[in-house]
């Protein structure tokens, strides 16, 4: 057995290189059970307490059907709810973000809200008859935070509460101070593929394309960079900086004005760190500041990659130029990862696809398919069951595996 220097699962001598089948990229049946059993059961990050720094504040999180509003009550509690009006259905707010004076107000009817969801009185009431108030409030969504982030299910799922789950990264988020970070001026970023959401994932979940599809991280860090791979769909990657000048213009500026913060603990100190949750969701540190980044799946073929960023609140001038550089490699990372995605994808459908073989350096991405193949058992199957015969498949093989 192998294990990597830090804390980390280890690496099976004599493993199966094969990755999905190439039918699981492209199935919708498969995309449904994906749905019910990958997405809408697992924790999703939503965003951060300081998104939401006044009474009223709102932040919505659309994902495969259902719609979430996360607001700051006028008792500063931060909720998440349906955001859905328990008349008809509307949405009682459009948007991205948004701020309430007071109440919650449906576009269609008129039907109001207080901050804590409670319906404070519908229009014309006398319509109704007898109509209990009590029973009409904003149907409520488990939420959890973690540091500062903000983590929602719409399903009760697998996995632990968000502060267990995540109990391997608390000291590092701790020491990057991560409950005090602040917005910036734009936080909210987003853009589509025309790919399937696992072939997003499958790039971003190996090291081993960075030396050649990324000459900004390779000059960066690439003679350093390192994958952890943890229990529970935890990993952690990790790349130190500053040992040269650097060749490309903005990595050459971003070491020249790149400081580590005091605070920092030396393994965090002159590093960009990632840390990813099973199943889309990934951390990425910068000293100058923070985002996260997930694929959110619009359908089999179809993926919006979005994210948001962060800095840290006592942000000095030469800070802000140090993250403004960390941006623009991080900007070229991404439209050369985005383009493995379409390439990756689009092979899936052609004859001559023989499935994957994978390095060692792939690892993670193995294991990030095996997580999926014990969710959904029937992405074992070299070829498909028909469409219509997918679910009932798929409970066949949890049946026998259980």
């Amino acid at each position: 057995m192998t294990t990597h220097p830090l804390r980390s699962q280890p690496v099976p001598n004599s493993w199966d290189r094969r990755g999905l089948p190439g039918w699981t990229y492209h199935s919708p049946a498969l995309f449904d059970l994906e749905r019910d059993h990958v997405f809408l059961n697992h924790w999703q990050v939503v965003g951060h307490v300081n998104d939401l720094p006044e009474k009223g504040d709102w932040i919505t999180y659309d994902m495969l059907g259902e719609r979430a509003v996360v607001m700051r009550g006028a008792d500063g509690e931060v909720r998440a709810f349906h955001n859905l009006c328990r008349h008809r259905g509307a949405r009682v707010v459009d948007g991205d973000r948004g701020q309430c004076r007071g109440s919650i107000v449906c576009p269609f009817h008129g039907w109001v809200y207080n901050l804590d969801g409670t319906l404070r009185g519908a229009s014309q009431p006398t319509s109704f008859d007898s109509m209990d108030r009590a029973k009409f409030g904003l149907k409520p969504i488990e939420m959890q935070t973690f540091h500062g982030f903000i983590f929602l299910r719409f399903h009760p799922g697998p996995q632990a509460d968000i502060a267990d789950l995540l109990a391997p990264f608390d000291a590092d988020f701790a020491a990057y101070r991560t409950a005090d970070i602040l917005p910036v001026a734009t936080p909210y970023w987003s853009t589509e593929l025309p790919v399937n959401w696992k072939s997003v994932r499958d790039v971003d979940n190996e090291g081993y394309h960075v030396p050649l599809a990324h000459p900004g991280l390779q000059d960066l860090y690439g003679r350093d960079y390192r994958d952890i791979f943890l229990s529970d769909g935890l990993n952690i990657s990790i790349g130190r900086y500053g040992d040269t000048p650097g060749r490309l213009w903005s990595v050459r500026h971003y070491n020249r004005l790149s400081r580590a913060r005091d605070h920092l603990p030396p393994h965090l100190a002159g590093a960009w760190t990632y840390y990813g949750l099973f199943p889309q969701i990934v951390f990425a540190f910068t000293p100058e500041g923070v985002q996260y980044y997930h694929e959110i799946p619009l359908g089999p073929g179809l993926t919006r990659l979005t994210g948001r960023l962060y800095r840290n609140p006592d942000e000095s001038r030469q800070e802000r130029l140090a993250r403004y550089l960390a941006m623009r490699i991080d900007r070229d990372t991404s439209a050369e990862d985005q383009q493995l995605s379409i390439w990756s994808n689009e092979s899936m459908k052609s004859s001559a696809f023989d499935n994957f073989h994978l390095s060692d350096l792939e690892w993670g991405l193995r294991r990030h398919h095996d997580d999926l193949r014990a969710l959904l058992p029937v992405m074992k199957l070299d070829t498909p069951p028909p469409e219509d015969r997918m679910a009932a498949v798929n409970q066949e093989m949890l049946g026998a595996t259980g």
